[in-house]
């Protein structure tokens, strides 16, 4: 998912979304443990996804409270 994408979801997108990815690393890191993924980077991928959105969640808490 691209920054450009994330910063155009409102604020309860985002909490869903960090939800949805978090669910989606579990089961990733627990199919991987008993057979090994095609492609072991799309762990790495959902990671950064997470940290993305998280990162865009913490910037609007931070503007928000500026703005106050």
């Amino acid at each position: 998912m691209k920054t450009s994408e994330i910063k155009e979801l409102s604020t309860p997108d985002l909490l869903e979304r960090i939800d949805t990815e978090k669910t989606m690393l579990i089961r990733m890191k627990l199919n991987h443990a008993i057979t090994p993924l095609d492609n072991p980077q799309k762990v790495k991928g959902v990671k950064l996804t997470i940290a993305r959105l998280q990162t865009e969640l913490r910037t609007r808490e931070l503007n928000k409270k500026s703005n106050s």
